[in-house]
């Protein structure tokens, strides 16, 4: 299972992190979020993948960030069209992974997914809310009993230092699209102030988490 932390920003605080053992580190380049990233820490996670998180960025943006960052992963959580992720695809190639976040509240939000099949490499389920990530709330997880897409999908929104055995539990449960979650995406309930992870929190977390796999 990928564990992806996101919202990092504190050089001492990726160190930390990435010390954990996790797969995937997201950075958030919007300007709108307290996480926002608005210069290049002094050091970036060299043992786990890197993960720019856009909202409604133009492509040339999204490149830019590719290059000074060095992004592994895209994902965007905007409205982005297939059609421009279908471009975006193009120019940074194959060796950039892509993520469309879906914000979801009912089995019919799944439908957005749809037109993204065979576009994106992985859907990150999110929960809707007044902003466009990043709410602490969890959404009924049973409604993905209902996706059918064959992209993989993240599991995000609200996930907290208790979920791990929640988490295990959903996995099995019948229905549920188990062998699509590749993974997990942990951020503002393992923090003690915006982009500042608590390290003991995520560390016990991942222990119980790997635990139940």
């Amino acid at each position: 299972m990928i564990i992806k932390v996101c919202g990092m920003r504190d050089a001492e605080n990726i160190r930390e992190v990435e010390a954990l053992g996790i797969d995937w580190m997201g950075f958030i380049f919007w300007s709108k979020s307290s996480r926002y990233v608005s210069k290049r820490p002094t050091y970036l996670p060299q043992k786990c993948k890197r993960v720019g998180v856009f909202v409604d960025a133009t492509v040339d943006d999204i490149l830019q960030h590719i290059s000074d960052y060095r992004l592994d992963i895209v994902q965007l959580h905007g409205s982005e069209r297939p059609e421009d992720v279908r471009r975006l695809r193009s120019l940074c190639g194959d060796s950039t992974a892509i993520i469309k976040a879906v914000n979801i509240a009912t089995k019919d939000d799944l439908m957005h997914t749809k037109s993204y099949e065979g576009v994106v490499d992985y859907f990150l389920f999110d929960t809707k809310g007044k902003s466009v990530g990043g709410n602490g709330e969890k959404f009924d997880w049973s409604v993905l009993a209902d996706y059918a897409g064959n992209t993989p999908f993240l599991l995000s929104g609200g996930i907290g230092p208790d979920d791990a055995a929640r988490i295990s539990q959903t996995l099995t449960l019948d229905g549920f699209p188990d062998e699509k979650c590749a993974g997990i995406d942990l951020n503002s309930r393992f923090e003690t102030a915006p982009a500042i992870k608590d390290i003991n929190k995520l560390d016990a977390f991942i222990k119980k988490i790997r635990h139940y796999e």
